[in-house]
C-alpha cells in the first residue's frame, strides 16, 4: 500500500493516537495496580485480552474489506515476526513500568525512543550520525537522568526477582529501567521495520502483531487467568478498543504524512499523561522532572528534524 502526502489527515491521526494510547496506558495502570480497590490483574492477562480484542477487530475489518481475509496474506512474514517480537517486549516491559512509576514519567521515558533510534541506526542501518545529532543525544540523556533521578537504592537481586513474583514490590528504580528498556526495544522495532508500511496495510500489520501476542501470552493464561467482573470487562473492552484504534491511527499517520511532521505531535501524550496522573493518582511532576521532560522532548524533536533534513538533502543529490 503506497505512502501518501495528506498532511491534514496525518496530523489528525497522530493527535488521535496520542490521546487514545495514553488513555489506554492509564487504564492499564489502573487494572495492573488494583487502583481504588479494584481487582489486580497481571500485565500478561491485560495484554492478552487487549490483543484478543484487537485480533477480532482486524479479522472483522478484513472480512468487511473488498478483498476479505485474503487481504491478510503477506510475503513479508519475517518482517512481521521481528516487529511483533520487539513490540511484545516493548509492551510487557512498559506495562510493568506502569505498575512502578507515575504515568507521566513512564510516558516521557517511553517517548525518548528517537534518542535510541539514532544510536541503533549506526550498526543496524549503517547510517552516519553527525556531531549535531550526537550532541542532541547527549543532551537527551541529561533529560533522562533528571526524570529518572537514579540511585543505587533498591537495585539488588531481591528486588530484581520481585519483578517476576510481585512487580509492585520491585521499586521505582526498576520501573525506570523497564521504561528505558521499553524505549530501546521500540527504537529497535522502528529501525528494523522502517519500511514495512510501504507494502503492508495497517490492518495487516496489526493482525500479525495481535496474533503473535495472543499465541505467546495465551500459553500462560491457564496459570494466571482471573475471571473479570462486569465492570472490569468494560475496562478490558475499553483497553482493547483504544489500543487497536490508537495503533491504527499511528500507522495511518506515518502513511499520510512525513515523519518530520507527525513525530513531534506524539509528545502531546505528555499533556494527557500529566492530566490523568494528577486526576487519578495525584501524581505531580517535580521541577527537575519537568525540566527533564522538556529536555528530552526538545532533543528528540531536533533529532527527528535533523534526520529529515539530512534525508531530503541526500534525495536531492
Amino acid at each position: 500500500m503506497p505512502l501518501r502526502n495528506q498532511p491534514g489527515r496525518a496530523v489528525a491521526y497522530m493527535l488521535s493516537q496520542a490521546f487514545l494510547l495514553t488513555s489506554m496506558d492509564g487504564f492499564v495502570k489502573w487494572m495492573a495496580t488494583g487502583h481504588a480497590g479494584s481487582t489486580t490483574y497481571t500485565v500478561g492477562q491485560i495484554a492478552f485480552v487487549r490483543y484478543s480484542i484487537g485480533l477480532c477487530m482486524m479479522l472483522a475489518f478484513s472480512a468487511g474489506s473488498g478483498h476479505g481475509l485474503a487481504s491478510l496474506r503477506t510475503r513479508r512474514l519475517g518482517g512481521h515476526l521481528i516487529r511483533s517480537c520487539c513490540n511484545l517486549f516493548t509492551m510487557i516491559s512498559f506495562y510493568l513500568a506502569l505498575k512502578l512509576i507515575p504515568l507521566p514519567n513512564a510516558i516521557c521515558l517511553g517517548l525518548a525512543s528517537p534518542i535510541f533510534v539514532t544510536i541503533l541506526s549506526i550498526p543496524m542501518l549503517k547510517e552516519h550520525v553527525g556531531i549535531r545529532r550526537w550532541t542532541a543525544v547527549a543532551i537527551g540523556f541529561v533529560g533522562i537522568i533528571l526524570i529518572a533521578q537514579p540511585s543505587a537504592d533498591g537495585l539488588n537481586l531481591e528486588t530484581l526477582l520481585a519483578l517476576f513474583t510481585d512487580p509492585a514490590a520491585a521499586g521505582p528504580q526498576w520501573g525506570t529501567i523497564l521504561a528505558l528498556l521499553s524505549a530501546i526495544s521500540w527504537a529497535a522495532t522502528q529501525v528494523s521495520s522502517r519500511q514495512l508500511s510501504t507494502s503492508e496495510p495497517s490492518h495487516r500489520i496489526l493482525f500479525y502483531y495481535s496474533l503473535v501476542v495472543v499465541v505467546v501470552l495465551g500459553a500462560a493464561m491457564p496459570f494466571y487467568w482471573i475471571t473479570p467482573n462486569g465492570h472490569d470487562l468494560l475496562m478490558f473492552g475499553a483497553i482493547g478498543l483504544m489500543g487497536t484504534a490508537g495503533q491504527f491511527c499511528l500507522n495511518q499517520a506515518f502513511r499520510y504524512g512525513e515523519a518530520s511532521l507527525v513525530a513531534p505531535l506524539d509528545y502531546t501524550s505528555l499533556l494527557w499523561a500529566t492530566l490523568m496522573g494528577w486526576l487519578l493518582w495525584g501524581d505531580i511532576l517535580t521541577p527537575p522532572m519537568i525540566l527533564g521532560c522538556a529536555i528530552v522532548v526538545a532533543s528528540c524533536i531536533y533529532i527527528n528534524q535533523r534526520g529529515a533534513r539530512k534525508k531530503a538533502a541526500q534525495a536531492q543529490h
